[in-house]
């Protein structure tokens, strides 16, 4: 099931769009595209963890992962959509980011996730050079439908 508004982005229908798993105080959801929805999306990130207050090594950490995961959605998802949530679950808040596109899927996510892998030249720092630099990682891909990645910044 996907939140109201995000089913015009994306037609895969990821449980990652819906399960946040704290109180959502407020939510955005942004295109990706093209080189400036990334730097919209690094913008609308350093936003957020300003208003998190998060020491500059994690602002740094949160974006750095943000646009990692931006490109991929665009590069191999063909693009797509970014949905952040401001979260509170009572006890601390954070930044949950759900990168989602209706791309060819990730064939084999263990491999994907090494370091060091690429299926496009790069550096292969993308899937799990994010998930070291956030609190919580989440994927969900299906061949031929496409992919979602979940990640949680909480404020410590």
């Amino acid at each position: 099931m996907n939140l109201a508004g995000t089913n015009d982005m994306v037609r895969f229908d990821s449980p990652l769009l819906a399960e946040a798993g704290a109180r959502v105080e407020s939510s955005v959801t942004l295109p990706l595209h093209t080189d400036e929805h990334v730097v919209g999306v690094r913008k609308v990130v350093r936003e957020h963890a300003l208003d998190l207050k998060l020491s500059l090594v994690e602002q740094t950490k949160l974006v750095t992962a943000a646009s990692e995961l931006a490109r991929n959605t665009i590069k191999y998802g063909g693009g797509g959509m970014v949905l952040a949530q401001m979260l509170d679950s009572g006890m601390r808040r954070g930044l949950r980011l759900v990168f989602a596109d209706d791309g060819p899927g990730i064939a084999d996510i263990a491999q994907a996730l090494r370091d060091g892998f690429t299926s496009g030249g790069g550096l292969g720092l993308g899937l799990g050079g994010a998930k070291r630099l956030v609190d919580e990682f989440d994927i969900d891909s299906r061949s031929g439908e496409g992919t979602a990645v979940a990640i949680v910044k909480w404020k410590k």
